[in-house]
């Protein structure tokens, strides 16, 4: 039986093994992921011969919902995007606020474009945008592109079922339905004062230059396509919300069970939510954008690819979990929580920033901040369906924290806006903080 002390140095090992694989030795983050589980699992006590075996629960376990999640939704932003759905509802939120209000209107558009597609991909897609407003407004790109920003970030850090917010609701064992509901009043107000007052703040020094790139031409909008994406956008969210609220009301004997109630559970079921959104927004808004069935086969075909990864990067978090239960260092934490003053919602938040300072990576910030929290939560009985969402966004707000040099997201912004990097430090690193204080703090509120 291994002591407290041999478990102690396993976590420290292996986490500090994880980091040097990832940041120095420039290793992928799956075999990163996998070499540190196996090390923590040596260290730890488990036999050698049941390595494996850990190792393949771990994954199965994990990949058996999230990898379905995961490529579901993948498809669903892949044609959201490729039918031009995406910029013409940015343009609809611009024309109802009008351009004087348009920080506002690009904050909406990032926090619900960004709820079916990946980071990078949102801001790429909406770039043009906010490129035509600098130059019609004469304004400086950074201007429109922080509110942006802020919206993108805290929905793909937040709201399911993008790949970080699936993976730490599915290690701690919480209900997507319920990250949706808690995670909008956390995500919107967060949203709104760091896209709005922060970023009025950080922006005020910056003049407008004339040699701005020159905006790229975007269709008419056309309102039956803007209703269309919103269909598309709230159908599968409206279904894991009722689901999750049926599923509490029925546990807690509020509501009886009635005759079509599995039908309505299956239909709000995560799987099934996502299928038919998916199937919606191919042959609605994919026919109405007249993409052909070659073209919607290739375009499914090509967002897979980069789904991989993160299925795969997401499965060896699994696997880290799995082997800190296994080893007995998940119950260890737990009984170390509970008799420290040191509150849980605290250290997985601080736990997920450290871990993104020092790689870079949001989404394997989460999946790491997840797979040390989800064994305690798992020998901690007191907390509820609440606290246990409420401790994944938390994991999910340290992971958005000080976007920096090591972060491909850092670049992403810099090469767009065109940047010296220490402008970008100043903006986008300064405003991703904000964003990970300002919604930690709408936690520890809630």
């Amino acid at each position: 039986m291994p002591t407290e002390l041999q478990l102690l140095l396993a976590i420290t090992s292996g986490i500090v093994l994880l980091l040097v694989l990832i940041i120095k030795v420039r290793l992928n983050a799956f075999l990163s992921l996998l070499i540190a589980s196996i090390t923590i699992g040596l260290l730890g006590g488990v036999p050698p011969d049941e390595i494996a075996g850990v190792i393949g629960k771990g994954m199965g376990d994990t990949l058996a919902f999230v990898a379905t999640i995961v490529g579901l939704g993948t498809l669903f932003g892949a044609i959201l995007e490729h039918s031009g759905g995406a910029r013409q509802l940015a343009r609809f939120l611009l024309n109802r606020t009008g351009e004087e209000r348009a920080p506002l209107a690009l904050i909406l558009s990032g926090f619900i474009v960004a709820i079916p597609v990946f980071f990078d991909v949102a801001f790429i897609i909406l770039f043009p945008v906010i490129q035509a407003l600098s130059r019609r407004l004469r304004k400086p790109l950074v201007v429109f592109a922080l509110p942006l920003l802020a919206g993108i970030a805290i929905t793909h850090s937040f709201i399911p079922p993008t790949p970080g917010p699936v993976a730490v609701a599915d290690i701690l064992q919480v209900d997507l339905g319920w990250m949706i509901l808690l995670g909008l009043p956390v995500g919107l107000p967060t949203a709104l004062l760091c896209g709005l007052v922060v970023a009025q703040r950080l922006t005020a020094r910056f003049a407008y230059e004339d040699d701005a790139p020159a905006p790229e031409v975007t269709p008419a909008q056309t309102a039956d396509l803007v209703l269309l994406t919103h269909v598309a956008i709230l159908l599968p969210i409206g279904l894991m919300v009722m689901s999750a609220v049926l599923n509490t009301l029925i546990d807690a004997g509020t509501v009886a069970p009635f005759a079509g109630l599995d039908l309505l559970l299956l239909i709000g079921h995560p799987f099934s939510a996502l299928i038919l959104a998916t199937l919606f927004a191919v042959y609605v808004l994919g026919r109405r954008a007249q993409l052909t069935r070659d073209q919607l086969f290739e375009i499914s075909n090509d967002a897979l690819a980069p789904a991989g990864a993160i299925i795969l990067i997401t499965g060896a978090g699994g696997v880290l979990k799995e082997m800190l239960i296994t080893t007995g260092i998940g119950a260890l934490i737990a009984e170390q929580m509970a008799t420290s003053s040191v509150s849980l919602l605290i250290l997985a938040y601080v736990v997920s920033a450290l871990v993104r300072v020092l790689q870079g990576s949001a989404t394997i910030a989460m999946i790491t901040g997840a797979g040390i929290v989800g064994p305690v939560l798992a020998v901690l009985p007191d907390y509820g369906v609440v606290d246990t969402t409420l401790i994944a966004l938390a994991i999910a707000a340290g992971s958005v924290i000080a976007s920096h040099v090591n972060d491909s997201g850092f670049w992403l912004v810099n090469r767009f806006l065109q940047q010296e990097v220490t402008d970008t430090l100043r903006t986008w690193t300064v405003l991703s903080t904000a964003i990970s204080l300002c919604g930690f703090a709408m936690i520890l509120l809630l």
